[in-house]
Parts: structure tokens; C-alpha cells; sequence
């Protein structure tokens, strides 16, 4: 039995390992794109580099609850699993380098799909290792601590990427993404190196809650979490259509240099950050269901807005809007998947949710790449009218299948209006400060969780 003692050191490496695993997500999920457009990448290709590494990371998921059942040792697992990720960073960086090396971009692919789908075996095995650290009480205090921490890093990985490409373009370029890549690699070491001071606690194994693929997706009509996955599935393919070209947009076409293309990330990322407690806290009051709604109902005008100005203080608006409702919708798809589905069926549901989610990222960035070279221009260029389908294709998902789920624990019924107005801070609901100063599992501070 793994002494208390034991438990609170590996909470307290956990976060700390979470700063530099945050920086390294910070520069593979923002600059992998760019690092792509230097290797000579065409838009197609783009797709293809967003699309099937998230789609083999998500037929991994049929295999996740095998992989944290079969592991020996869900620690081992884990320590091997993200040396081997650092691992394959490192040839990435490489790339940079050789500028005459056959299908470079090919290569960035083979990488990041294997990046990819270690990271969703990974995750799965975390997971169920950190929920058995912590008491059920502990966890919404302690992960939501965790995420302040670690989307302060990311935030700084983002803007130091940003720099460093910016200050090594005019003679450097390559230099620039091989420094970038190589110290997402070291980063993964450093997590690695946290990662084997954790204590290790004995799964449990148990196949009473099994059920398979096919007989989730059987249950459509009958099953309110089913019909969630399939609302966020919707929006994320729409979304996915054009969320890859942006990157093109703002750096093959309108020519921005990385400091500004930093500068819009850093906007949508902070912001997202920024309102998670926002949206939070009214998510205890009104239910997760509500606030994926009104998000729903926003987010289709994101892409709708580029089609109005190119400059840059309006796209930083743009971009801090973006963050702003896509905080609220991420931070509440999480939270509902963890009030709909019990404890025992948790990790097979997250890996049937990611599964069809990774399918719809795939499709979307996959046609989207198809249609980017195809579509007619829109006021000069063929990706704003991407933006354009893009926008119409969110909405359409919200307007269908946003009515086909429900709350699933008790809450207060506010007219969206209302929850608008409050969480934008023109006026509170009703009573709402009150209800605030308890939030469930806040008894414990932070340093709670520090080993002594």
C-alpha cells in the first residue's frame, strides 16, 4: 500500500512535471504548422500533418483500456512511453537541418503520428494513475490548481517559440526550428526525469463495465452522452475544416512575421486560460450542458469574422473572442464527460469520445485541405471562402444537434441571455455571489499537495 507520504510527493512532481510537458505542447501545437510551411509544405499536406496523426492517435483509443489494463506497471508505462515521445522529437528538430533530404515533410508526418498516438496511451495511463493519487474530493481542486500552473508555461512556450523564430528568420531560419523542436525534446526529457520520481500504486482489474465500439454507437438514440459526442464531433469537424489554414493564412498569405502570429496565439490561448474560471463557476450554477450551447452558438461567427478585416489589432480582437468561447466550450465538454459517465465505464467512455472526435478532426483537416486549393476565391483568396463553409458548417452542427442532449445533474434554469450578460460581467445572476463562495472540493489549499 503506497504510504500518503508517498502519494503527496508524486502530486507535488506531477505538477511540476506538467511545466515543462506544458511548454513542449506549447511549440508542437502552435508551430507545427509553420515548421511544416518551411519544409516546403503545400496545404494538402498541411491536412494530412493535422489529420492522421490525430487520426491514428484516435484508433489507439480502441486499445487504451488493453494498454492500462496489460501494463505491468502503469508507471513503467508511463516513464518508457514519454522518453520514447522525447525521442522521436529529436529527428523532427533534425529535419531543419537538411535542407536536400528527401520528402522532409513526409518525415515531420511519420513523427508527429507517432508523437501523437504514444501521447493518447499516455494520457489513458496518467489519468488512472493521478484519479488513484487523489480522494474524490481532492481532484477538481487539485487538477484545476494544475492547470493554472501549467497554462501559465504553455503561455510561455508559446511566446518564446514566437520569439526565437522571429530573432533567427532573417539568417537563421532553420536554425530557429531546429533550437524550437530540439527544446520541445528536452522538455520531454525533463518530464521523463520528474516522472520516474513518482510512486507507482497496483491497478486494479476489472471487465464487469465492458462494452464495445459498435455497442456505444448503437446506443445513439437512447443515450445522452452518446448524442453529446456526436454534437462536439460535429462541431470539431467543422471547426477542423479551416482551424489548419489559419496558420497558412496569416504567414503565407498576408505575410506576417512570427511575433505577430505569436501575438494572435498568445490571444486566443491567455484569454482561454483567462475565462476557464469564469465559465467554471457558472457551469456549477446553470450545468456544463448550457454553457456548451451558448458557446455552440458563438464559435460558428469566429471564422466569419476573418472575412471582414486583415489587420492586425482586429484579428488580435478576433482571437481574444476565440479564446475567450472556446475556453468556455473545452473546459465544459471535459466537465460533462465527468458528470454523464461512472467511474468504472470513465476510461473506455473518454476513449470512445476521443475516438470519434480524433475521426472528425481527421475529416475535417483532410477535406479542408482538399477544398483550400479548390474552392473559388473570396475577396482575393480561396481559404477565406474555406472560412466562409467553415462558419456555415459550425452552425449547422449546433442548430441540429445541440438539442439532442441534456443536463445531467441538477441546476438553476437561466435564460442563455441572462447567462450571456453575467458572464461577460454587464450584470450577475441573481443570488450568483453567494452559490460562489462554496465550490465543491476547494477545502484543500495547494500546499496541501506539496511533499514536505
Amino acid at each position: 500500500m503506497t504510504e500518503r507520504r508517498d502519494v503527496e510527493r508524486s502530486l507535488d512532481v506531477s505538477w511540476k512535471e506538467g511545466i515543462p510537458a506544458a511548454i513542449m505542447l506549447g511549440v508542437l501545437d502552435y508551430y507545427l504548422v509553420p515548421f511544416a510551411l518551411f519544409l516546403g509544405a503545400r496545404p494538402f499536406q498541411i491536412g494530412i500533418l493535422v489529420a492522421m496523426p490525430f487520426l491514428l492517435a484516435a484508433l489507439s483509443q480502441l486499445w487504451a483500456v488493453s494498454v492500462v489494463r496489460s501494463a505491468g506497471s502503469r508507471l513503467d508505462f508511463l516513464v518508457r512511453g514519454t522518453a520514447l515521445q522525447a525521442a522521436f522529437l529529436v529527428p523532427a528538430s533534425l529535419l531543419a537541418l537538411f535542407p536536400n533530404l528527401p520528402h522532409r515533410v513526409g518525415l515531420l508526418i511519420a513523427c508527429a503520428a507517432a508523437f501523437r498516438v504514444l501521447g493518447n496511451f499516455i494520457g489513458a495511463a496518467w489519468g488512472s494513475l493521478m484519479s488513484d493519487y487523489l480522494e474524490p474530493e481532492e481532484r477538481g481542486h487539485y487538477f484545476g490548481w494544475r492547470a493554472q500552473v501549467v497554462g501559465v508555461a504553455g503561455l510561455a512556450g508559446v511566446t518564446g517559440a514566437g520569439v526565437l523564430l522571429y530573432a533567427t528568420k532573417l539568417r537563421h531560419p532553420a536554425l530557429g526550428f531546429f533550437l524550437l523542436f530540439l527544446g520541445a525534446a528536452l522538455c520531454r526529457f525533463a518530464s521523463y526525469g520528474l516522472m520516474t520520481r513518482m510512486a507507482d500504486i497496483p491497478h486494479p482489474d476489472s471487465r464487469e463495465h465492458d462494452f464495445t465500439f459498435i455497442m456505444f454507437l448503437r446506443r445513439f438514440r437512447s443515450s445522452n452522452f452518446v448524442r453529446f459526442v456526436f454534437f462536439v464531433a460535429g462541431i470539431t469537424f467543422a471547426t477542423q475544416l479551416s482551424a489548419p489554414y489559419f496558420s497558412v493564412f496569416q504567414l503565407r498569405d498576408l505575410h506576417f512575421n512570427y511575433l505577430q502570429y505569436m501575438l494572435l496565439q498568445f490571444c486566443s490561448v491567455g484569454t482561454g486560460l483567462l475565462s476557464a474560471p469564469i465559465w467554471g463557476k457558472h457551469a456549477d450554477i446553470v450545468g456544463n450542458a448550457k454553457i456548451l450551447k451558448i458557446t455552440g452558438f458563438f464559435i460558428p461567427f469566429i471564422p466569419l469574422l476573418w472575412l471582414v478585416s486583415r489587420s492586425l489589432p482586429y484579428l488580435v480582437a478576433v482571437e481574444l473572442t476565440a479564446g475567450f468561447m472556446w475556453g468556455g466550450f473545452n473546459l465544459c465538454a471535459v466537465n460533462f464527460v465527468l458528470d454523464a459517465v461512472s467511474a468504472p465505464k470513465r476510461v473506455r467512455c473518454l476513449a470512445y469520445f476521443n475516438l470519434i472526435n480524433g475521426a472528425a478532426v481527421c475529416a475535417g483537416a483532410l477535406l479542408g485541405g482538399f477544398l483550400a486549393e479548390r474552392l473559388p476565391p473570396l475577396f482575393g483568396w480561396r481559404i477565406l471562402s474555406l472560412f466562409a463553409l467553415s462558419g456555415a458548417l459550425r452552425f449547422a452542427a449546433a442548430l441540429f444537434l445541440s438539442g439532442g442532449f441534456r443536463e445531467v445533474r441538477k441546476s438553476r434554469h437561466v435564460s442563455s441571455l441572462d447567462l450571456f450578460f453575467s458572464v461577460v460581467g454587464f450584470r450577475s445572476l441573481a443570488g450568483m455571489n453567494q452559490e460562489w463562495s462554496f465550490i465543491p472540493g476547494r477545502k484543500h489549499r495547494p500546499d496541501k499537495f506539496v511533499a514536505e
